[in-house]
């Protein structure tokens, strides 16, 4: 299974170099959720040894947390700087606005499971599969709603890709802000990067730079999920002294990543090298869920989840060329 594993993860790295994947935004993580699932599914897997699920289990926790902390070096404080305050605004309140009403409306109105509901929301508030396998040790979800989950992020953040150079035509914003308001609202920075290069370097700056100052805000959400599904599982059970408080540890792992990489102490060849380890930690992880997606269970969702994910899809552009459009009167 080891073997299978590096193989699939190496496919999916290979894959999103490709200029046509890359020029539709599709990077490594989600290509390896879905090469993963086409091996699980096939006739080529065969039912899992003991052996074979703690290699897995491996991928899907240890090495995704290690991924997650070396992605820190992916950031830098100094992209803050660049874009200032009126990225910084815009990257919060998306982020607050599409993160509560996102899991209140999966939760309260389409009668979605909590665990489904945020990761979904979590996904395009944040920055799509990554914010996803980083929220789920706190959230808790099942295989099949982390896969799903992931799915929907990639299938609206490719549509909403190829829906900006459209509403660029009609928003009235000059190319930086409307590389803020890319920035702001795609679900992946691969996204971000293709959607931006199509009008311009300008634009491609801001989107790029918009976007990796709202995965810097990955660390604080998952800190609060974290507290707020201890009070949703305590609410749940009349026994609090087993609800534990899951602190996720490797968010701070994240947080000293991304403030080694400000420092600039590290040469450019190093910083290069554990982005890349980076990807390949969280690739393994991604192939690892894949696998023990099932498709039935993927089917039996349901409609709901994919009207969310569409509702969420429409408050991102919608609701954030509003928030751009007040941003810029006032900046």
């Amino acid at each position: 299974m080891v073997w299978i594993l590096v193989g699939l993860a190496g496919a999916a790295l290979l894959l999103s170099q490709l200029p046509l994947l890359a020029g539709i935004g599709l990077s490594a993580l989600p290509l390896a959720v879905l090469i993963g699932a086409l091996y699980g599914n096939s006739p080529l897997a065969t039912e899992p040894t003991a052996k074979s699920k703690d290699v897995l289990g491996f991928a899907q926790q240890k090495l995704l947390r290690l991924g997650i902390i070396l992605f820190g070096f992916n950031l830098s404080l100094t992209q803050l700087v660049a874009v200032g305050w009126p990225a910084l605004v815009a990257d919060a309140i998306m982020i607050v606005v599409v993160l509560s009403f996102g899991i209140w409306f999966g939760i309260r109105c389409l009668k979605m499971s909590p665990e489904l509901a945020s990761l979904t929301s979590v996904g395009s508030a944040v920055c799509g599969a990554a914010a996803i396998m980083a929220a789920n040790p706190v959230i808790k979800g099942r295989d099949q709603d982390v896969t799903l989950a992931v799915a929907l992020v990639v299938i609206f953040g490719t549509l909403a890709m190829f829906s900006y150079p459209l509403l660029f035509a009609y928003s009235g914003l000059d190319p930086a802000w409307f590389g803020i308001y890319i920035g702001s609202t795609a679900h992946e920075v691969a996204q971000a990067v293709a959607a931006g290069q199509s009008m311009g370097p300008e634009t491609m700056e801001f989107a790029v730079v918009t976007k990796l100052v709202r995965v810097m805000m990955l660390a604080p959400v998952v800190l609060v999920l974290a507290q707020v599904f201890i009070r949703l599982r305590q609410n749940e059970t009349t026994d609090t002294t087993q609800t534990r408080l899951p602190i996720p540890w490797f968010v701070f792992g994240f947080m000293l990543a991304a403030g080694i990489g400000s420092l600039g102490w590290l040469p450019p060849v190093v910083i290069t090298a554990l982005q890349w380890l980076a990807q390949a930690a969280l690739a393994l992880a991604m192939v690892a869920l894949g696998i023990k997606a099932c498709w039935s269970d993927l089917k039996a969702a349901g409609w709901r989840p994919v009207a969310h994910a569409g509702v969420l899809f429409v408050l991102l552009l919608g609701g954030g060329l509003g928030v751009t459009s007040v941003l810029v009167a006032i900046f």
